[in-house]
Formats: structure tokens, C-alpha cells, sequence
């Protein structure tokens, strides 16, 4: 059974048990792109803005007590999880946002008027644009709800955070006795303590887990109550202060208005700040994931300075190979957040006068790198770095074999005749400190 609907172009049929309407069929119709749908949270977020706007707008004397009770109930119950079959617009869209906007409003409302004893369509009893987005507009409702769902994932990737931070520090504490070499530009430089090495990709994660909290007080203040373009158009004084406060029931952290709601609507600015912050996470974690594979090759002919867990077999054709899947996976993460980065780039870049059309681009990609960021530093917490054992035999002969331990007597003997101990012991294929205890001639040489 069908129902028909209509907008400004025409009218359509729509199943008569679906809860969406032509506004959201439309969308579905036309951006059939990636097969990705909306996201489910930001789909959340969008309904608890609905909700915190009804009871707004009831306390305004602008919605009846009944219609704002059913907009809540349904509100609530998508936030709960509810419906998700019924959001059907793809992540990649037109509008600056709007067919998601349409999609909650038409969800609420039909659900709405099922609880009211109407039927589905039947808006001139509960209108999805009049009663469900009254005092509001995409353009302050999509970037605000795109806010709340990137404050919920940076959560949930500063725990992430945190659990990597934690592994490294534990396997400094665990390895503070054993020495190694330290190298620059792959070449042997001077001793170090391995404690320090794994120390180092803990503080490199600590100032990106600092950035990411600094960009979430930022993401606090929004542009909803701006309604068009930022000037409050047809959203009183009085409802936008309800509307915060009933807003603050509902979130966890305190939100507020931007003090220039026409600057806080067409700039995306903190959003390309956000990118650029996870840009930076994504190349700690790739910088340490490189390391892993270097420190870890062999496992005899290469450094074998540290062994990984073994996670898999890595070869169908060499029987027993073992590769770094692990931090191999992590850096291909790492790759697509930069990849990421620079589409968000050119879209916070293009936003023409009084709005940025291409939010829905910069929302999708962020939440991605967000999500894929928090998988990557758990799995390689907890498939990697938690398992990281360290050969000291190794470690132990190259720092007494390796030329680089001539450097702290450069300053008691000169660089130029620390230099000639180096070459004379490449030459002789010994260690600087075989080469010094030597016939009494040949230390007296460099004296």
C-alpha cells in the first residue's frame, strides 16, 4: 500500500508504513553515491536537538503541550536506537545538510502522528517543517549536530589515547635497564636507554592527546538559535534560551551559543583545525608503527632488536614467515586520515558567503578518521605494543661493537682524532674500545 505526498516540485508515493517521507525518498533517489548512510550517531544528535527545540518552543507559547510531548517521545526513542531502517539518505549529499535534517524531521513526525492515532502523512495534524524543525533551519541544526557527534567520538578517541599512552609507558618501566644504540638517518649514533625509545612515542601521544582536547572546548559552542544564516530568523530570544537550557539537560559537557552566529554559520574552520590535529595523531602513530617494522626485521638478517607478537602466518609461498601486520595496518590507517585531511581541506575552503554547502563531506570524513584513529591505537595497544619483547643480547652487542660510543670521548680527545678511531676501527673490524686497549703504540697514537 502506498501513500502519496507532495512537495514543491510534485508529489510522489511513499509505502504507506514507512515512517520517511518525500523529502527523504527524494535524497535517496538523488544521491545514490556511496551506499553509505548518514551517520548513526550524528542521526542521534539531530533527534536530541529536535527534542531540547520542541520543549523550547512549548515554553515560547509557539507548540502546544501535546505536539511537543510526541516530538519528544519520538525523538527520544531514536536516540534510544530506534528506527535506523527508516534514515535513508546517503552520507554524501546535497543541500549543506538539509535531506538529513528532512529525513529526522519526517521520521519524528510520522512516528509522532502514529502516537497521536493519526496516520502516517497525515501532516496537517503534526507537520514535520511547521511543528518538528519550527524556529529552526538546517544550517544551524546539521553543523551543531555534526558538533555533538565529533564531542562524542573524541571521547571515545582520547580513551583510545590514553590506552596507547599507557602500553608504551609500561614498556619503558619495564625495560629501564637495558641499553641500545640510538640511530640517526638509519645510521649508528649514540647509546641510549630502550626505556627512553618507548618512553618518547608516549610523550609524542600525549601532546596530540592535549590538541584534541583543546579543539573539544571549541566544539562546546555552537550556532544553533542562528537558524538561516546566523541573524535568528524566526527563533525568538526566548527560545534559544530555553533552548540551550533544555539542551544542557540532555548533553553531557556544557554547550553555549557562539557570541557571532553569522560567523559561527559560515565558517568551518575549527572543523579543518579538528582535521588537521587527527592529521597529526595519524603521523605519531605512523612514525612509531615504522619503527616497530624496522626495530623488529629480521629476524636474522635484520635489526631484531624487539619482537611483535605473532599475529598470523605472512606468507602462501615462505613457510614460517611472520610480518609487523600489526603497525603495517596501523600506518594504513594513518594514510587514510591523511587522505581525509585533504578532502576536508579543500571543503572547509569552499564555502561561498553566508554558508558552507559541503559540511556534510567534512562531517563524513571526520567522523571516519575519528573512528578509524581510535581502532588503530587500541589494536595496536592491544595486538602490539602490550606483547613487545626486546632481545637485550642484542641490544647489548651493538652498542659494544658499534663506533658510535666514541662520540662521548669527543670531548676529552678532540673530533678529529675521534674520527680517525672511528675509521680505524671500521677498518680493523673492531670496536672503538677493542681498538684502545691495543699494543701500548698504537693507543699512545690517539693520547
Amino acid at each position: 500500500m502506498m501513500r502519496i505526498e507532495s512537495d514543491a516540485i510534485g508529489s510522489l508515493p511513499i509505502y504507506e508504513e514507512a515512517y520517511y517521507g518525500i523529502h527523504s525518498y527524494r535524497a535517496k533517489e538523488n544521491f545514490a553515491f556511496s551506499q553509505q548512510k548518514v551517520d548513526w550517531l550524528l542521526i542521534q544528535q539531530v533527534a536530541r536537538i529536535k527534542a531540547a527545540a520542541a520543549i523550547a518552543n512549548q515554553r515560547s507559547g509557539t507548540l502546544s503541550k501535546e505536539k511537543a510531548a510526541v516530538i519528544v517521545t519520538a525523538a527520544e526513542e531514536i536516540m534510544m536506537g530506534k528506527w535506523q531502517d527508516e534514515f535513508i539518505v546517503d552520507t554524501f549529499q546535497g543541500g549543506a545538510g538539509t535531506s538529513t535534517n528532512m529525513n529526522v524531521n519526517e521520521v519524528i513526525a510520522n512516528r509522532g502522528l502514529e502516537l497521536l492515532g493519526h496516520k502516517k502523512g497525515d501532516y496537517h495534524y503534526l507537520h514535520p517543517l511547521d511543528d518538528v524543525n519550527q524556529s529552526q533551519s538546517t544550517n544551524d541544526v546539521y553543523p551543531s549536530a555534526g558538533r555533538l557527534t565529533l564531542l562524542t567520538y573524541m571521547e571515545q578517541l582520547t580513551d583510545a589515547v590514553n590506552l596507547l599512552i599507557d602500553a608504551w609507558q609500561k614498556k619503558a618501566t619495564a625495560y629501564q635497564h637495558v641499553e641500545k644504540m640510538g640511530r640517526t638517518q638509519l645510521q649508528e649514533a649514540v647509546p641510549m636507554m630502550v626505556s627512553d625509545s618507548f618512553s618518547a612515542y608516549a610523550s609524542s601521544l600525549i601532546r596530540c592527546r592535549e590538541r584534541l582536547q583543546h579543539l573539544s572546548t571549541e566544539l562546546l559552542t555552537l550556532n544553533l538559535g542562528g537558524t538561516a544564516i546566523g541573524t535568528s530568523l524566526n527563533a525568538s530570544f526566548r527560545y534559544q534560551e530555553y533552548l540551550y537550557e533544555e539542551l544542557n539537560r540532555r548533553f553531557s559537557r556544557p554547550l553555549r551559543p557562539a557570541n557571532d552566529l553569522i560567523d559561527a554559520t559560515q565558517h568551518a574552520d575549527t572543523f579543518a583545525a579538528l582535521s588537521g590535529v587527527l592529521k597529526t595523531l595519524a603521523i605519531a602513530l605512523t612514525k612509531s608503527a615504522h619503527d616497530m617494522r624496522l626495530l623488529s626485521s629480521g629476524p636474522r638478517t635484520g635489526f631484531h632488536e624487539l619482537n611483535l607478537p605473532a599475529r598470523q602466518a605472512g606468507s602462501s609461498i615462505m613457510p614460517g614467515k611472520v610480518n609487523p601486520v600489526i603497525p603495517e595496518v596501523v600506518s594504513q590507517i594513518a594514510f587514510q586520515v591523511v587522505g581525509n585531511d585533504g578532502a576536508i581541506t579543500f571543503a572547509a575552503a569552499s564555502g561561498e558567503l553566508e554558508l558552507n554547502a559541503f559540511e556534510p563531506v567534512i562531517f563524513h570524513n571526520l567522523f571516519e578518521s575519528c573512528q578509524l584513529l581510535t581502532n588503530a591505537c587500541c589494536i595496536f595497544a592491544e595486538k602490539c605494543v602490550t606483547g613487545i619483547t626486546v632481545n637485550e643480547t642484542v641490544c647489548r652487542q651493538a652498542v659494544a661493537c658499534s663506533t658510535g660510543t666514541v662520540t662521548a670521548l669527543a670531548p676529552e680527545i678532540g673530533y678529529e682524532k675521534a674520527s680517525a678511531l672511528v675509521k680505524a676501527a671500521l677498518a680493523a673490524n673492531c670496536s672503538v674500545e677493542e681498538l684502545l686497549v691495543q699494543d701500548n703504540q698504537l693507543s699512545a697514537t690517539y693520547q
